[in-house]
């Protein structure tokens, strides 16, 4: 049974990264396309390889790094980048991107109807969600996610200056939007700073276990629930917590 004969909810949250927008997928498109740009403009190597490189360079520096094209050059051979202009490689790696990221950054259908549908129900709907305060805030709006949420009930761990690993930011979170943790459902897909830091702090939790860079994490205390996609969200929030979207 769900933990809706306790509290009943009065507040969600999302995550958004591999939970409303699949980012791994974006991410693998976006750096492939990168790369294709800078063999266009005269790299020499292979494209498997550069990308398995980067990935390294990705790993080793954090996903915040604003150098990772730079660093894969350092790291080649001298013969790879012979004759060309390095800046310009960057450049060009960069700009593919972004471009990637104008085109390709968009809800998916379940999300957008999601979203749709709990937004005519009476609850208040925000954003819990990891990295820096710009490009996360960015991704909301290009995204369409603030058409939906309330825009004070949106959380960047970069600006409340608490990571997702402890379960303050939880309680935050819940302080801020005027409710008790217990009345609180958070969704997300990394089963330890999403599921165990929530559950610690009070909250109900599901667990969007889909196709991210975490689908294979097993999470040492179990969520209340678990998807595989939002598709079937909706059907657990009218089981669990009498929640109807139609």
């Amino acid at each position: 049974m769900g933990a809706n004969l306790q509290a009943p909810l009065r507040a969600i949250f999302f995550d958004i990264d591999d939970t409303l927008f699949s980012t791994t997928a974006f991410v693998e498109r976006a750096r492939g396309n990168a790369i294709q740009a800078m063999l266009n403009r005269g790299l020499k190597a292979n494209k498997s390889d550069l990308l398995l490189e980067l990935q390294s360079v990705v790993q080793e520096f954090g996903s915040n790094d604003t150098r990772h094209y730079n660093r894969l050059l350092q790291r080649l051979p001298l013969e790879a980048t012979q004759g060309c202009n390095t800046v310009l490689l960057v450049m060009a790696g960069v700009m593919a991107y972004h471009e990637t990221k104008w085109k390709e950054l968009r809800l998916r259908e379940e999300a957008v109807s999601l979203l749709q549908g709990l937004s005519q129900i009476d609850l208040r709907l925000g954003v819990i969600t990891a990295g820096l305060r710009a490009k996360q805030m960015e991704k909301i709006l290009r995204l369409g996610i603030d058409s939906w949420v309330d825009s004070n009930l949106i959380f960047i761990t970069d600006e409340m200056g608490i990571a997702k690993s402890n379960s303050k930011l939880y309680l935050e979170c819940a302080a801020r939007a005027g409710v008790s943790p217990e009345s609180c459902l958070h969704i997300g897909d990394h089963p330890f700073r999403d599921m165990d830091t929530a559950q610690e702090a009070g909250f109900q939790t599901i667990w969007h276990r889909g196709s991210g860079k975490y689908a294979d994490l097993r999470e040492p205390r179990p969520a209340d629930q678990a998807v595989t996609c939002l598709k079937d969200i909706p059907r657990m929030l009218k089981k669990e917590y009498g929640l109807s979207l139609d």
